[in-house]
């Protein structure tokens, strides 16, 4: 009896790992704001050495220059990348210049659902070393693994 319910138990949080693997490949395979927009206001490209991922963002701002109107990002790369880059942009229309500095690495990484281990953390943060970049000018430092992971559960591992 005591095992039932902890088998029951595990199920939804099994259960809520799989939606969340299926949204990771969902964005994957069909990704949203993919392409290059042009002329954009902004543009970047980098890549994480690691892996060989790949990601360029063109954005678009607002007659004031302050505010993002369009977003697109293209690359190459793993699932975690493409799918991160993809979940990123859906949320950076309207924003600022000043919310887009200061978007915090955790909060991508929240964004995927699954727990990212260390050696998927460049993929899941390369769009947003990528956006900073673009609002940089320059190519932007990866956020420091001890404090984006300070909170994570595990290194587990996701498509």
């Amino acid at each position: 009896m005591r095992s039932a319910s902890r088998s029951a138990s595990s199920v939804p949080a099994e259960a809520m790992d799989n939606l969340y693997r299926d949204f990771i490949l969902e964005h994957y395979r069909e990704p949203h704001n993919r392409g290059v927009l042009d002329p954009a206001d902004l543009a970047f490209a980098d890549s994480n050495p690691t892996c060989g991922d790949e990601l360029s963002m063109t954005l678009r701002l607002d007659a004031s220059g302050e505010r993002v109107t369009d977003v697109a990002f293209d690359g190459r790369g793993c699932a975690i990348s493409q799918a991160s880059a993809s979940i990123m942009t859906d949320s950076l229309r309207g924003l600022d210049l000043e919310q887009l500095r200061s978007l915090d690495p955790r909060e991508v990484i929240a964004e995927l659902g699954v727990p990212i281990g260390p050696a998927r953390l460049k993929c899941a943060l390369l769009g947003y070393k990528v956006l900073q970049g673009a609002i940089s000018g320059d190519t932007a430092g990866w956020p420091d693994e001890a404090e984006v992971l300070g909170d994570a559960s595990g290194g587990g591992s996701a498509p």
